[in-house]
């Protein structure tokens, strides 16, 4: 594992208007990436249509990009240190958005979720080294303030992303939703081309390949047994069989090569640190937190309440919106323990979920925004004050290598959770359908006593049955959706007892 590189100073520093501009570049450099966070959630509904594909197997469409996106950002340094931060940056951008065309471009499930991991890879090393870029420009005394703007980035992406996508996703179809993404390719990698000029290198470099390699074969393993063992019926499979196999050996490859190798791909050591353990606990169940509801509510709105992609995309931006005013609270959090905002922000992620779990067939739109709203704004309060936390005891020296360990827990819980949640909503729709049919036959003298008092449904006709049945399934849907919402705010509310063991300096 490597750092970053960091090279030497000029003798002259860059110009305001040059630094100016650099800042500039690399907020959209930022804003791409970001962008894609949320921006294929908005049309999963209409992708799986298209596409013949299950619920849990367009679900895949998000958790591999996830997944690629978290094995290959430890790799910036590496890759920084061997060919140059402009390079990295330069090629991370064509490939990020040729792969992002590509998506659109997509004939096949197979073919869009191979794309999707190549745009998660290729767009891995643009937010690190675009953050890092900035941190060297300025002076110590203006770099607040310019990762202040910097960070606008992360947030307004996610905010315009979904909400422009939608409404393009609904007057043609699914696949501008990539196609919007090229225009803002092309414009960063022409910032890039121009005002970022760092060629230098770090001379050698050292990757550890077997731990490296081991962690990606457990993670893709792992997470394509989670993806796909429900619709596989799990260990009856020799598919999931294997998987779980793989899973198991690379695992223990990797956890004995990383306890006796001299430079490991992730070093173990930086577990002695209290805090930062518990801070790699929280961001594991912050990120099984962060993105399933956006996961979960598009097909829950089309598929059991008929909103168009439009609605669902200001679902989506108003959790971004959210999140934008938890992150300008931060600007104030210097006033309070961050152990008093991490619990605030769980808590408000717990009340957001507990109110999506009382949803039902009947939800409103504002229902649904507010608790987005809400839920991105409890996203907003944790992020500073776990960030802070977390490193608050750890030796300064390790702190390019934690921070990739940090995001890569992050990200494996995010693919995990959204898993997971899937899975619960699907097992639980299926039992429930099979329970609720049970009550639609003829001899169920509650629903002959109903059709005949209200006319409401009717079981004399293979029409009227299959209005039933699709009625059936729709409230069977929707009780799965919401055991996982409820599953959602137990989480939330769970992981409070971890924050109040963590230490704070006292001032």
């Amino acid at each position: 594992m490597t750092t970053i590189p960091i090279p030497a100073e000029a003798d002259a520093g860059p110009t305001a208007f040059t630094r100016a501009m650099i800042l500039t570049t690399l907020t959209m450099v930022t804003m791409l990436y970001a962008m894609t966070v949320t921006i294929a959630n908005v049309s999963l509904p209409q992708m799986q249509g298209s596409l013949s594909a299950t619920t849990d197997q367009i679900a895949l469409v998000v958790t591999f990009n996830i997944i690629a996106t978290a094995v290959a950002t430890p790799m910036t340094g590496w890759l920084a240190a061997r060919f140059s931060r402009r390079a990295i940056l330069i090629w991370g951008v064509i490939g990020f958005t040729c792969a992002s065309l590509a998506c659109g471009l997509a004939t096949s499930l197979e073919g869009l979720v191979l794309f999707r991991v190549m745009q998660g890879a290729f767009g891995a090393p643009l937010v690190p080294l675009s953050q890092a870029i900035v941190m060297d420009s300025y002076p110590r005394e203006k770099q607040a303030s310019a990762m202040a703007i910097f960070g606008m980035g992360v947030v307004v992406g996610p905010v315009l992303a979904p909400t422009v996508g939608g409404y393009l996703s609904e007057l043609y179809n699914w696949r501008w939703v990539f196609f919007m993404i090229v225009p803002f390719g092309l414009v960063a990698l022409g910032g890039v081309l121009v005002y970022i000029q760092d060629r230098s290198r770090a001379g050698s470099s050292h990757l550890d390949w077997t731990g490296f390699l081991a962690l990606s074969v457990f993670i893709a393993s792992f997470q394509f047994m989670l993806d796909q063992g429900e619709r596989l019926d799990w260990l009856d499979s020799g598919t999931i069989l294997l998987c779980a196999a793989l899973a198991g050996l690379a695992l223990y490859v990797f956890v004995v090569h990383s306890a006796t190798a001299d430079r490991p791909f992730l070093n173990p050591k930086l577990l002695l640190d209290r805090n930062y353990a518990l801070g790699l606990l929280i961001v594991f169940i912050f990120g099984m937190l962060n993105f399933t509801p956006t996961t979960l509510l598009p097909p829950l709105m089309q598929g059991v309440r008929g909103y168009p992609d439009s609605v669902i995309g200001l679902v989506l931006g108003a959790r971004g919106v959210g999140t934008l005013a938890g992150f300008f609270l931060m600007f104030w959090s210097n006033r309070f323990d961050p152990r008093v905002l991490l619990v605030a922000g769980f808590a408000c992620q717990g009340i957001a979920g507990w109110a999506m779990a009382q949803f039902s067939v009947d939800m409103t739109t504002w229902g649904v925004l507010w608790t987005s709203a809400l839920q991105g704004f409890g996203v907003g309060v944790i992020w500073v004050p776990l960030t802070l936390v977390t490193f608050a005891t750890l030796d300064k020296r390790s702190t390019a290598e934690a921070t990739a360990i940090f995001h890569l827990v992050r990200n494996v819980g995010s693919s995990i959770y959204i898993s997971l949640s899937i899975t619960l909503a699907l097992r639980s729709a299926r039992q429930n359908y099979a329970e609720l049919s049970t009550n639609a036959a003829p001899t169920n003298e509650a629903l002959t006593m109903q059709d005949s008092l209200f006319g409401v449904w009717s079981i004399d006709s293979v029409t009227a049955l299959a209005g039933l049945a699709r009625e059936i399934n729709r409230q069977a849907l929707m009780i799965g959706y919401l055991n996982a919402f409820h599953l959602f705010a137990i989480t939330s509310f769970a992981v409070i007892p971890v924050i109040l063991m963590v230490k704070v300096a006292r001032r």
